[in-house]
């Protein structure tokens, strides 16, 4: 797959309508990988203008304030802020919620003053535009579907109905959690928790979302952070349903619709 770099746009004196922000996760996880390999085929497969830093990208440093080391993510913050001005970015899109609102709602701060969207925007955009055309009785086509709602793109910064609108098109049976939008229960991974131990309790919050997620009797949980999906894989697997409940970003279910 052919994705380009800011460094080659450059010294080809062009840059991108848009600069996509992989992530730590979506670089280095194996499971978030196919998230950023799937969302980069949509982008690909609507002739979007688009390019990556590739090994210019550093980590935002949003585990490091969550876990209250405010140097290293001031040290961070400013490496990146000082790389993307220094390409002149204007647009960014990422398909992690902690990135997004990192650099949306903390970078202006250090300097760093960016239109920020998340991939469920951006993909929905697509949809009500027409570049993205869903395959009539595609692969989920009457299936449920449950989605998740992660605490860095609904409740802290009030994206609900650009994910919602994304799984409509899929022509399935979008069924909601007790706990969902502005009510929605956290996965157990934000605020640093991911890389993290347990602390004491009687039972883990993925566990108690994914039992929420069980409840609908939905076929699919749709996700859209890549530590969400991690923390309700976990869960699926706890409760012994991976063989009946599959774990998704809306970028995947597109493509898997698609058959891109």
């Amino acid at each position: 797959m052919k994705v380009p770099t800011m460094a080659e746009l450059a010294a080809e004196g062009r840059s991108p309508e848009i600069l996509f922000w992989v992530g730590c996760a979506g670089s280095f996880d194996s499971r978030a990988q196919k998230v950023t390999i799937a969302f980069c085929k949509i982008l690909n497969a609507v002739g979007m203008d688009y390019a990556i830093l590739g090994n210019e990208e550093s980590c935002t440093g949003d585990p490091a304030r969550r876990a209250g080391n405010e140097f290293i993510f001031q040290m961070s913050a400013l490496q990146n802020i000082e790389v993307l001005n220094g390409y002149e970015i204007k647009k960014i899109v990422t398909a992690c919620p902690h990135c997004f609102n990192t650099i949306k709602n903390e970078y202006p701060a250090l300097g760093g003053n960016y239109e920020v969207i998340h991939h469920t925007q951006l993909l929905q955009e697509l949809i009500d535009q027409g570049r993205i055309k869903m395959k009539e009785g595609g692969a989920f086509e009457g299936k449920k579907i449950t989605y998740h709602d992660s605490c860095y793109l609904g409740r802290i910064n009030g994206v609900y109905e650009a994910p919602r609108k994304v799984l409509e098109a899929l022509d399935n049976e979008l069924v909601e959690m007790k706990r969902c939008r502005t009510k929605g229960l956290c996965c157990g991974a934000g605020g640093a928790q991911m890389f993290k131990e347990d602390e004491p309790g009687d039972k883990r919050i993925n566990i108690e979302r994914v039992e929420e997620a069980l409840d609908t009797k939905a076929e699919i949980i749709a996700a859209n952070c890549p530590f969400c999906i991690t923390m309700m894989q976990d869960g699926v697997k706890g409760k012994d349903k991976q063989e009946d409940v599959m774990v998704y970003d809306l970028a995947e279910l597109i493509v898997n619709n698609n058959g891109l």
